[in-house]
């Protein structure tokens, strides 16, 4: 009896331990998706947490130029969110159009952890990463995965692990967004961070972003996050110095979390790949020219936000200056800067493949690059009859179809484009249509 006692407490147990961990309910993948999973080790210098690595692949791609990566930050919330990050439609957009693979991690940190032990890349997350890249190169067949470059996006000790990749691998990053977090060449009184003392000349080269909240110790000085502005006015610093494209962008709204940013991101990102990707896959990256570009003085708090001038007209000093890569995108920054509200003039893309079962409509749609997908609104005979969603689930900036939480990744589970109508009469022939809608309020065909 005292066995049996003793098994089904056992048993009741590893139950609950299993309902705790939050990593347990992954998204399902089939083509195009695709996963990979390590557990954690017990080595000296190698990933001490698990790790799981999503991948999504753009249809019809026989050659991949690159892979897109979306980094979550630390603590076990952002962490989870990593299980929606290849799953983004606007991300997708990003990365399709540019033949790339979009990678998601998921870096199974415990509530109570040293995030340095993933965010630095130093701790085995850079060998884990590109150990996913060569399992997935297998799983796919996409041999060049083990080679193409990487536009890394990531928030803050995500922002810390692009930013040391930058420093670790600067020949493979096409370009870097670092949100709220930057790595660190002086850490005075900072615990469990190893300081990174050198620059790499190859680094110069790369395309660098440093994005924060202006509550995050631009504006708002204390607090929780206050340290992330000097941190990346001391990045900055180092960086431009030694003549680096590094950039700074402060949102007017937010603290720590995303907010609007990806609105800044993806076209830089997007400008960033078309300037540096080859156009055969297995080439190098194509170098920068800082004199092609814009340059505008970093504005401190308080200052007013001058005009970014081409490069060979700038008078001021260029050790201070942020780096543009192309007018467009100087002039994105500068609406971004006062109230994150950057436009778009160009409508998204029609949905595809609408279907009807029955009561059941299903459709297929594709985000608008600059302004992602918002709501899809749907006619019966040409008649609109229901709007999705009903209501805004981004609680952090603009309405989005798919939600977003906290650290950049859509709301799990994740929302179906799918709509019943339920005012549908058996034995009556309707025709539907669906529109779509972007973040700015432009409207699908």
């Amino acid at each position: 009896m005292r066995c049996l006692l003793l098994l089904l407490v056992l048993s009741t147990t590893a139950i609950a331990q299993e309902k705790e961990n939050p990593y347990n309910d992954p998204v399902p993948v089939e083509s195009p998706y695709y996963r990979v999973r390590y557990e954690a080790s017990t080595k000296e210098g190698e990933l001490r947490f698990p790790v799981t690595y999503t991948l999504w692949l753009p249809e019809g791609v026989e050659t991949l130029r690159g892979v897109v990566v979306h980094q979550h930050g630390c603590g076990v919330g952002s962490c989870r969110s990593g299980q929606t990050g290849g799953f983004d439609l606007h991300w997708q957009a990003l990365a399709k159009k540019h033949d790339c693979a979009l990678l998601s991690p998921v870096y199974e940190q415990p509530e109570v952890a040293n995030c340095q032990l993933w965010c630095d890349p130093r701790n085995g997350s850079s060998a884990a990463f590109q150990k996913g890249l060569a399992d997935f190169a297998q799983q796919t067949g996409h041999d060049e995965l083990t080679s193409v470059p990487w536009a890394i996006w990531g928030h803050s000790g995500g922002g810390h692990w692009c930013g040391g990749m930058v420093l670790l691998h600067p020949e493979r990053v096409a370009a870097a967004w670092l949100r709220s977090g930057v790595p660190l060449f002086d850490v005075k009184e900072r615990r469990n961070i190893v300081a990174y003392e050198t620059i790499p000349a190859a680094a110069i080269g790369v395309p660098v972003m440093c994005n924060l909240g202006t509550q995050e110790g631009y504006t708002v000085t204390d607090g929780r996050f206050s340290g992330v502005w000097p941190g990346v006015q001391s990045f900055f610093s180092k960086m431009r110095e030694q003549g680096s494209l590094v950039s700074v962008s402060v949102d007017p709204l937010t603290s720590h979390q995303c907010g609007n940013q990806r609105y800044l991101a993806i076209p830089w990102l997007d400008a960033c790949l078309t300037l540096r990707l080859p156009k055969e896959s297995g080439q190098p990256l194509n170098p920068l020219d800082e004199s092609a570009g814009l340059l505008v003085s970093l504005p401190m708090p308080g200052d007013e936000i001058d005009s970014p001038v081409p490069a060979k007209q700038f008078a001021g000093e260029k050790e201070k200056a942020i780096w543009f890569p192309t007018p467009e995108i100087a002039q994105a920054w500068g609406q971004y800067m006062q109230d994150t509200k950057v436009g778009d003039k160009t409508p998204p893309p029609a949905p595809t493949d609408v279907k009807a079962d029955g009561k059941v409509i299903t459709w297929d749609a594709e985000a608008d690059l600059q302004s992602g997908l918002a709501s899809f609104t749907i006619l019966r005979d040409g008649k609109p009859i229901a709007t999705l969603p009903e209501k805004s689930r981004n609680p952090f900036g603009r309405s989005l179809f798919q939600g977003l939480q906290y650290s950049d990744t859509p709301v799990q589970p994740l929302v179906e484009m799918k709509y019943i109508d339920e005012t549908a009469e058996a034995g009556k022939s309707y025709k539907y249509d669906v529109i779509a809608e972007n973040s700015v309020g432009l409207k699908s065909k």
